[in-house]
């Protein structure tokens, strides 16, 4: 019965079979989060691993019809991570103490890319194409699991709060780093074809990449004039999908990366309207489309190439994974340390940062996605696998690193830093409320018109009747303290 459905799928309809295996994504996804949620694993995992469980290497339910019919999914998933990283830069929170977290984080993710490249560059000697953009993706980091041990902890103070704003403001660097990385390896690639270098071989891909950013900001403005406050939620979905898809469409026909344009367009639309729901919005409307992409993933990742094959050098995707594996944590570490050493952070801040900033999932396989179609052959390939491999590992170390950070920083249990609590006395609660109510009264006093005959209210008889009604709010309340 088993071997007759699964013919079935790889030889049915295309419509049914579409439908059947897109179901089958689906619930296998969400049943498989159940069993990780129980050992503390974020939902990534499980979305991977069920695409390696009901890929080619084990169950083979998704055909591969399928596969290259879904291929849209890795922009649109991208589209919607990247958007929803914009909302984190409005220019009023950055002025604050935004200098200092970018600081840290454009130094814990670029010396990680660069321990990476000189790692397969120099060191394994990979070609430059593969080194550059492998480089990139070891700039980003998955913050899902580093947060959600924070919650269960109950963690706080600087360090939480350090943390909180590397993890908001990496992914960002690692989108800048791959736009450059993947240009940068095109370049390379049409040189070593032995078509010679060209300027216009880099030049190209930036100002195309430019142009996204300019057409990502202009549709940002373009959301704002069509959210007018009467608009209903529904529509608001309705738009914001349609225009994220068609800036993914035009992207397409550039052949550049939609996560450039997508942050910009969605950080001029919190800046201009300081409107926050629409993202969450989204985050209620993307999940499926997320789901989708990690099992597609997972179903793509080549098992073969890991255990037994080979990158297109002498060296084998499963030594060069566990090189990138080790490298990156190091960098990541020594970044985040220099970072801290320059910013003046506490020695316990700029000690055991590095150790919450190992998990990498999300925007990394996304771009590894992107890249792989970019590269193609044997590069691609190889791309993705090393990624995907690592990716499963750091995520299975990850909850464990972030604990272990968040415990030797003291930032919860018995060493926790108490942060001073201000108590409210009775007498000064009175005084609170006493201060509102004549700054009410003066309010309405200035709103009423003006009378010939009007008798003004001294400030001490202000004063007593607030008084009164103050005592009189706490005889009246006393019964729901």
């Amino acid at each position: 019965m088993f071997a007759q459905f699964i013919d079935y799928l790889h030889n049915g309809s295309s419509a049914s079979v579409g439908i059947i295996t897109v179901a089958l994504m689906l619930l296998f996804g969400f049943a498989l989060t159940r069993i990780t949620k129980l050992l503390k694993l974020p939902n990534v995992t499980a979305y991977i691993v069920t695409g390696i469980l009901i890929g080619p290497y084990c169950m083979n339910l998704v055909p591969d019809i399928v596969v290259e019919y879904t291929a849209f999914l890795p922009d649109v998933a991208l589209a919607f991570i990247a958007f929803s990283t914009g909302q984190f830069f409005r220019l009023n929170a950055l002025r604050g103490n935004g200098a200092k977290v970018l600081i840290i984080t454009i130094l814990e993710a670029c010396v990680a890319s660069i321990f990476v490249f000189i790692a397969a560059y120099f060191v394994l000697g990979m070609d430059l194409a593969f080194s550059t953009v492998l480089a990139a993706l070891a700039s980003a980091t998955a913050p899902a699991s580093t947060m959600m041990t924070i919650r269960q902890t109950g963690a706080h103070g600087d360090f939480v709060n350090t943390l909180l704003q590397v993890v908001a403001l990496d992914d960002v660097v690692g989108l800048l780093a791959y736009s450059i990385a993947i240009s940068i390896a095109l370049a390379s690639s049409v040189s070593a074809s032995g078509a010679g270098f060209e300027v216009r071989n880099i030049i190209t891909p930036l100002l195309l990449n430019l142009a996204s950013v300019i057409l990502g900001a202009m549709l940002g403005v373009v959301l704002k004039m069509m959210f007018f406050p009467k608009r209903s939620t529904d529509n608001r979905l309705i738009i914001s999908v349609a225009v994220l898809f068609g800036f993914c469409g035009v992207c397409q026909i550039l052949g550049v990366s939609p996560l450039l344009g997508c942050m910009f367009m969605s950080t001029v639309y919190i800046n201009l309207t300081d409107d926050d729901r629409l993202f969450k919005q989204l985050n209620t409307f993307s999940p499926p489309f997320l789901l989708l992409f990690f099992v597609r993933s997972g179903v793509n990742f080549d098992l073969g190439s890991l255990t037994g094959g080979h990158s297109d050098g002498d060296t084998s995707l499963l030594m060069l994974g566990v090189v990138y594996f080790i490298v990156r944590i190091l960098g990541k570490y020594a970044g985040a340390f220099m970072g801290c050493l320059m910013t003046h952070k506490d020695k316990l801040v700029r000690n055991y940062l590095g150790l919450a900033l190992i998990p990498q999932a999300g925007v990394a396989i996304g771009l590894a996605e992107l890249g792989a179609r970019t590269l193609g052959g044997a590069t691609g390939s190889a791309l993705r696998t090393v990624i995907l491999a690592s990716s499963v590992l750091y995520e299975l170390i990850g909850p464990g690193c972030a604990k272990l950070s968040l415990a030797l920083s003291h930032s919860y249990g018995d060493d926790a830093a108490s942060e001073p609590v201000q108590t409210v006395k009775p007498e000064d609660e009175d005084k609170h409320i006493v201060n509102v109510l004549i700054e009410r009264i003066r309010e309405i006093q200035r709103e009423l018109p003006e009378h010939p005959q009007a008798v003004p209210v001294q400030a001490g008889n202000n004063q007593q009747g607030a008084h009164t009604l103050a005592r009189h709010f706490h005889s009246n309340n006393s019964n729901y303290h």
